[in-house]
C-alpha cells in the first residue's frame, strides 16, 4: 500500500451517524471485482440522483471539499457488512483519513490494513475538528507527530498502536510487518533448516 505520510486539505464533514457500509459503497456494486477506478462509486447515492447527475447539496460535490483527502464524520462510520470495498472506494476517491468518536470495528481493521488512517477521537473533540470543516478551514495530519491540526484549533495528539503507525508509516501489510519484527529470527531458522535437511531446498529436475 502507498505510505502515509503528511496529508493537508480541507476536510468534508459528514455529521450524520451510524453511516454504514452500504452507503459508503452499495451492495449492487459487489459484483465489481476490480479493484481500481472503485472510487466513482464512494457514497454513490448521496453523491448522484438516478439520472447520474451530481446532487449538489452533497458534501463531496461542492467546493472546497471536493477532492478533500479527509473525513470529519458521525460516530460508528463504516457499521454493518465487512465489504472491504468501502475502503477502496475512499481511498480510490482521494480520502486517506477518517476521524470519528467511534467506528465499526471491522471497517477499523480494513482502513488500517489498505492505508486509511482512521482516527478516533473523543465526542467534544470531534465536534469542534466537524465545524472547523464545515468553515473550510485546512486541515493537517501527520502521523509521524501523531498530531491532527486545523486552523483556529490546537494541535490534537491521536492515539494508533505503533505497530499499525509504523505499517501505515512505511506502507507495509501484515508479512512485511512480521519480517521487520522477526526477520533475522526467520532466516537464522531458514539457514539452519537448509542445513539440517538440505533435501527441501533442493530443486526439482524436470
Amino acid at each position: 500500500m502507498t505510505p502515509f505520510g503528511r496529508l493537508t486539505g480541507t476536510a468534508a464533514p459528514l455529521p450524520e451517524e451510524n453511516v454504514d457500509t452500504d452507503i459508503i459503497f452499495p451492495a449492487r456494486f459487489l459484483l465489481i471485482t476490480e479493484r481500481h477506478g472503485l472510487g466513482r462509486y464512494a457514497f454513490h447515492d448521496r453523491r448522484f440522483a438516478a439520472d447520474g447527475s451530481e446532487i449538489a447539496t452533497f458534501v463531496l460535490n461542492r467546493t472546497p471539499w471536493r477532492g478533500s483527502p479527509i473525513l470529519i464524520a458521525g460516530a460508528n462510520f463504516g457499521s454493518g457488512s465487512s465489504r472491504e470495498q468501502a475502503v477502496w472506494t475512499l481511498l480510490g476517491h482521494g480520502i486517506r483519513c477518517v476521524v470519528a468518536s467511534s467506528f465499526g470495528e471491522i471497517f477499523h481493521g480494513n482502513c488500517l490494513r489498505n492505508g486509511v488512517l482512521p482516527i478516533i477521537l473523543p465526542e467534544p473533540i470531534v465536534v469542534a475538528l466537524m465545524a472547523s470543516a464545515q468553515d473550510g478551514r485546512i486541515f493537517v495530519v501527520d502521523l509521524d507527530a501523531q498530531v491532527i491540526a486545523s486552523e483556529g484549533l490546537p494541535p490534537l495528539s491521536f492515539p494508533i498502536d505503533p505497530e499499525q503507525r509504523l505499517a501505515l508509516l512505511n506502507g507495509w501489510d501484515e508479512t512485511d510487518l512480521i519480517l521487520n519484527a522477526r526477520g533475522p529470527d526467520i532466516a537464522a531458522f531458514e539457514d539452519r533448516q537448509c542445513r539440517d535437511q538440505p533435501w527441501l531446498y533442493e530443486l526439482e529436475v524436470s
